[in-house]
């Protein structure tokens, strides 16, 4: 832009200093993120749900962090060692890591944070899972010297660090004291992440700074929250579009450059679309039918086992996620480094061997009725086909459709004898079959009640080692192939759009977008 030499001396000045920052306004970079609903606060892991915790881990990070795989990797920690009784974690942070406010990260700022997170006052949400009510309990932490943190704790857990990475307790991000105000109050997250936040507008949109200062740890490549992360843009914008069919339409006009969560019904729509581009992951959430095994029909192995027979998984999955997501029969995600070729094993579809083994099981026709909803379409597309597939084996299998609300409360009673049901994503095998698994005497909701079984999944959790677990892990698929507590259907799937001008925005397993590693070009 050229300016005119007409202007006179009075003005002047700020005329040209007004121009002068116009090239540098221009090359200002923002991305534009719609969220379906704004975040609830910023105070990391306090009342907290998905989207606040998409956000604010931007700009907090924990000493380690889950991979795109599922693995746990350091993060602020630049190592991490174990004890030989599992009991001792000592971490070595990474040196050169400053907060937003340019402090140095020290060993004192994780003590002073920790002790933070496990104040009741504090309201953390993970704190049962550290305290002694859960499988954990800190019983001291202490700072060496100023690069060295010590965790001890009761009892060996081998998911000591797999909780400490949840997303859902905003990693145990490290802050700086600053964060809180003179009284004690919250006030914002000054913490390592790559962008710092400047704005949020309840309701309207969250804005985030890039964070000048930040020490990446990876060499460009993103992975998960625990690689790259480099902030290479000025800022970031999460807008907050409640609608989904508004939020697509923001998309094509370019008021947004990425939406997140795209329906599947519009992938199509939007692969035809020369001016967006489309990222898809499979995330670790399960879709199954689960089976009562305490009903009388169900109780009888071979009857679960002739349902599974009677299931073309392998369709189900194409047809009911638009050909996005493969089936898989484990209760290990697919994209868990856990999962492995044993878990690639699974159902055989054999119509003629599910009506032989109903003939053993001495079924006669009885009614089956399988729980659906309309919430989530997905699970009631599924259940609208495994109702004709079983039906074409000779289950008499009938639907009943039920408000979400009501199928829940159905599901944690146990009061069913099949449905079609989503379960959440859970990062560690063990925590995936610790969903499913359990004395239903106690806890009317799990699927799987086998004594043998469960006393696997405790041993998972307090073996250490990856190559111990997967052992373990192998066996637990073996006996659910065998048993049949539920069928496992596939993993869910997450599409994300962006504009093309977009370059470097990738789809997570871990659901949730990311503005590191991403650039925008005008």
């Amino acid at each position: 832009m050229k300016l005119k030499a007409t202007f006179l001396v009075a003005g002047c000045v700020s005329v040209l200093i007004a121009a002068s920052a116009l090239p540098a306004l221009a090359q200002q970079s923002v991305l534009r993120i719609a969220l379906n609903a704004d975040i609830r606060g910023t105070n990391p892991g306090v009342n907290r749900d998905d989207n606040t915790d998409a956000v604010v881990l931007h700009a907090v990070e924990g000493l380690v962090a889950y991979g795109e795989n599922a693995s746990i990797q350091p993060l602020l920690a630049e190592s991490v060692a174990v004890s030989e009784d599992g009991r001792s974690y000592v971490f070595k942070l990474r040196k050169g890591i400053k907060f937003h406010n340019g402090a140095d990260l020290t060993a004192e700022d994780v003590i002073w944070s920790w002790k933070r997170y496990t104040d009741p006052k504090t309201e953390w949400r993970c704190l049962a899972d550290f305290d002694g009510r859960g499988r954990s309990q800190v019983e001291s932490i202490e700072a060496p010297d100023a690069q060295t943190v010590v965790f001890r704790l009761t009892k060996p857990d081998a998911l000591f660090l797999a909780t400490l990475a949840r997303t859902d307790c905003a990693m145990t991000g490290i802050i700086h004291k600053d964060s809180l105000k003179p009284d004690g109050s919250w006030d914002k997250p000054i913490g390592t992440g790559p962008f710092k936040l400047m704005e949020w507008r309840r309701g309207e949109v969250v804005k985030l700074a890039k964070f000048e200062g930040y020490a990446n740890r990876g060499n460009g490549k993103p992975d998960g929250y625990a690689g790259s992360k480099r902030p290479l843009i000025d800022e970031v914008r999460f807008i907050v579009i409640p609608d989904s069919a508004a939020a697509k339409a923001a998309l094509l006009r370019g008021d947004v450059d990425v939406v997140p969560d795209v329906a599947n019904a519009d992938v199509k729509e939007i692969k035809a679309n020369a001016n967006l581009g489309l990222s898809i992951a499979q995330n670790m959430g399960l879709s199954t039918l689960l089976m009562q095994t305490r009903d009388p029909l169900l109780s009888n192995v071979k009857m679960r086992q002739a349902i599974a027979a009677a299931l073309d998984t392998p369709q189900i999955a194409e047809a009911v996620t638009e050909g996005l997501a493969k089936h898989n029969n484990s209760i290990v995600p697919l994209s868990s480094s856990y999962h492995t070729a044993a878990h690639d094993q699974g159902y055989k579809h054999d119509p003629e061997m599910a009506k032989k083994l109903l003939q053993e099981a001495g079924y006669k026709g009885e009614p089956v009725v399988i729980l659906t909803n309309k919430r989530y379409p997905q699970t009631f597309a599924s259940s609208v086909i495994i109702q004709a597939m079983l039906q074409a084996a000779g289950v008499n299998a009938n639907l009943e459709v039920l408000e979400w609300g009501t199928q829940l409360d159905r599901y944690t009673k146990g009061n069913y004898q099949m449905m079609a049901f989503p379960y959440s994503a859970r990062l560690d095998p063990s925590l995936s079959y610790e969903s499913v698994m359990g004395p239903k005497d106690k806890q009317p909701r799990k699927v799987w009640d086998s004594p043998e079984a469960q006393a696997l999944l405790e041993k998972s959790m307090i073996t250490p080692g990856q190559g111990e677990r997967q052992k373990i892990f192998d066996e637990l698929h073996r006996r659910f192939l065998a048993e049949v507590p539920f069928v496992m259907l596939y993993n869910g799937v997450e599409a994300s759009a962006y504009r093309k001008n977009v370059q470097g925005y990738t789809a997570s397993v871990l659901s949730k977008p990311r503005a590191w590693e991403v650039q925008v070009s005008n």
